[in-house]
């Protein structure tokens, strides 16, 4: 289990930022090189970043564990669902038809977000739950071991994806190859997920039935990687103010490159 769930989080973390860059180049000439175009992209990417977090953090602290893997099983049947049904209908998942195009009339960052809806926001929020989640579950099923070099693989699979793309990807396929290489990754994800979830379910359902037959067993749901004494308010108020700032930052520097080099697919 601990190798799938490894390589489930650095697959994860690959195609999360993989995504934005194809996405990103699709639309482009869609819409033009205005810097406001890709704002606008890193703006619904970040929005769907933080519900997956919080979708993340609410399913692990206010559900027992074999609930949480039922819900979750749900959630990526329903995604795979979702890719089939517009892989029928479009060339790619991510590169929907001309019927997309903006017309002079349309608000363009409202078509944008309908247009990121429809196509990777369903994936893309999957994704990002990935590493909260199921570090949370290792941390329950293998009590004492840290679950902190999962988040050290999901930065180097980020990293990866980020550096990948523009050296390797953009330059050996073309766009709708990329796309399809994308989603038939999404889809083995998708699949080792599903093993997980079903792991963590069937565990918690065999630590369930050991602690009606013992006496004085700890609670099974009970994460042994939280504290005794939550962090206070100040300090929480500082990590989301300095993950603000952060988000500022890239959003800033983004828009001052955009303005200064020509936006081009």
């Amino acid at each position: 289990m601990r190798l799938v769930l490894a390589t489930n989080i650095f697959v994860s973390a690959f195609l999360l930022f993989q995504v934005q860059l194809i996405v990103g180049k699709y639309i482009l000439p869609m819409f033009g090189g205005a810097p406001s175009i890709w704002i606008t992209c890193i703006l619904c990417f970040q929005m769907l970043l933080l519900a997956g977090y919080c979708y993340s953090h609410l399913l692990s602290n206010r559900l027992p564990l074999h609930a949480q893997g039922m819900i979750h099983t749900v959630l990526l049947l329903a995604a795979l669902l979702f890719l089939a049904s517009v892989w029928l209908q479009w060339p790619t998942p991510l590169t929907p038809g001309a019927d997309w195009k903006p017309q002079p009339a349309d608000n363009p960052v409202w078509k944008i977000s309908q247009l990121l809806a429809v196509t990777v926001a369903i994936p893309f929020f999957l994704l990002s739950t990935t590493g909260p989640l199921f570090q949370n579950w290792f941390a329950r099923i293998e009590v004492g071991r840290s679950p902190y070099r999962l988040y050290a693989l999901s930065n180097a699979g980020a990293l990866l994806g980020l550096l990948s793309y523009p050296f390797l990807f953009e330059w050996l396929f073309t766009l709708k190859r990329q796309a399809q290489l994308w989603s038939s990754a999404y889809v083995l994800f998708a699949v080792l997920s599903l093993v997980l979830a079903w792991r963590v379910r069937a565990h918690s359902q065999a630590a369930n039935s050991e602690s009606v037959t013992s006496v004085g067993l700890s609670d099974p749901e009970q994460s042994p990687s939280v504290a005794d004494t939550p962090p206070p308010r100040s300090h929480r108020l500082l990590w989301l103010a300095l993950s603000a700032c952060s988000s500022t930052m890239l959003l800033a520097t983004t828009n001052l490159l955009c303005q200064d080099l020509t936006s081009l697919p």
